[in-house]
C-alpha cells in the first residue's frame, strides 16, 4: 500500500497513476462497508476544517457525512468567517488552523489561494474546487466509469461544453487511467492551454474540436456541465447564445455508442447544456455520479489524514 498521509490534493496531476488507484481501490471498499451497514472509523476523533467561499450542495453535504460517517468531525466556515485576503492573510489561515485540526478542505475562486495554503499548512489540503480544478470531482466521475464499464483504458469519453473547472481536472485524470477525451467547445472556449499541455505529457489521447458531432462519435461516456459556472453569471446571456449548439439532448446522445453514459457533475440548466429527457434516460448515470462524491471523498480524506 502507497503511503499518503500527509500527502496534499490540489490537482491530480500532481498524483501518480498507482495513488489514483489506491483511491479508487478504498472507495469501492468504503462503498461496500456502508452498504452492508458496518462502520468503518479510520478518522475517529479526527477534524476537517472545510472552507467554503463558494456556495455547495454537493461538497458540503459529502464532505461533512464523509467525516462524520469515518468517525471524526467537520467544521464549516463560511465566507463571513475567514474572507481570506480581506480580514486576514491565506498564510495565517493556514498557520492557524494547522495547529487545530486534522486536515482542511477548501471550495474558492482562485486556485493561488489553495496553492498558497497547501504549502503553508501543516495538515493536507484538499480542493474542494477553484476556478481552474475540480480534482474530486474528476476523480469521482472515472472512478463512477470504472463502476459501470468495469474497465477504463482505452475508453473514450466525450467532453461537451465549456472547457472549465471540470474539464481541466478530467483531462488530468482521465491521463493518468488511459481514457481518450475530445472535448467539444466554441471557439474561444477551449480548456486552458497550459492544462491541456501537462495533460498531453502525461500522455493523454486529446481531440479538441468545435464539433460535438466529432466529439461524441464512438464515445463510451459523454459529459457536460453547466456554460456559466460560478463568477460567470454576467456572462450568462451571452453563453447561452454561444452555447446553443452544443447542448447534450437526445439526438447528440444516439451519435455515440448504444452503450454510451451520459455524466454531469450537477446543478444543470435543464434545457440548456442537458435536457431534463437525458438524464432520466437509460443513458444517465448523474445520480450515482453524485453519491459517489461521498464514497471518493471519503476514501481522499481516509488516506491524506
Amino acid at each position: 500500500m502507497i503511503k499518503m498521509k500527509g500527502k496534499n490534493l490540489v490537482s491530480v496531476h500532481d498524483l501518480s497513476r498507482e495513488e489514483v488507484d489506491q483511491i479508487f481501490k478504498t472507495a469501492e471498499y468504503l462503498k461496500m462497508k456502508k452498504k452492508i451497514g458496518e462502520k468503518c472509523e479510520i478518522l475517529k476523533d479526527r477534524t476537517l476544517a472545510m472552507i467554503f467561499e463558494k456556495p455547495s450542495l454537493r461538497t458540503r453535504v459529502t464532505f461533512e457525512t464523509g467525516m462524520t460517517e469515518l468517525g471524526g468531525h467537520a467544521i464549516y466556515l463560511a465566507p463571513s468567517d475567514i474572507q481570506m485576503g480581506k480580514r486576514e492573510p491565506v498564510y495565517d489561515v493556514a498557520r492557524n488552523l494547522s495547529r487545530w485540526v486534522d486536515g482542511i478542505m477548501i471550495r474558492t475562486f482562485s486556485n493561488e489561494i489553495v496553492v498558497e495554503l497547501a504549502k503553508e499548512s501543516r495538515v493536507p489540503v484538499i480542493n474542494g474546487l477553484s476556478d481552474l480544478l475540480h480534482p474530486c470531482q474528476s476523480l469521482t466521475d472515472l472512478f463512477t466509469v470504472y463502476e459501470k464499464k468495469r474497465v477504463l483504458k482505452g475508453l473514450k469519453l466525450a467532453y461537451v461544453g465549456d472547457g472549465n473547472n471540470v474539464c481541466h481536472s478530467l483531462m488530468f485524470t482521465s491521463a493518468k487511467l488511459d481514457v481518450e477525451m475530445s472535448i467539444a467547445c466554441p471557439n474561444g472556449y477551449e480548456p486552458n492551454k497550459e492544462i491541456e499541455n501537462l495533460a498531453r505529457e502525461d500522455g493523454l489521447e486529446l481531440t479538441i474540436t468545435h464539433d460535438p458531432e466529432k466529439a461524441v462519435k464512438d464515445a463510451d461516456v459523454i459529459y457536460t456541465d453547466v456554460w456559466a459556472s460560478m463568477g460567470q453569471e454576467s456572462e450568462r446571456e451571452k453563453r447561452v447564445k454561444v452555447f446553443r449548439d452544443y447542448q447534450v439532448n437526445m439526438d447528440l446522445v444516439r451519435k455515440a455508442k448504444e452503450d454510451v453514459i451520459v455524466m454531469h457533475c450537477l446543478p444543470a440548466h435543464y434545457g440548456e447544456e442537458i435536457t431534463k429527457e437525458v438524464i432520466e434516460s437509460k443513458h444517465s448515470v448523474v445520480y450515482d455520479e453524485a453519491e459517489n462524491r461521498l464514497h471518493v471523498q471519503k476514501a481522499i480524506m481516509a488516506l491524506l489524514m
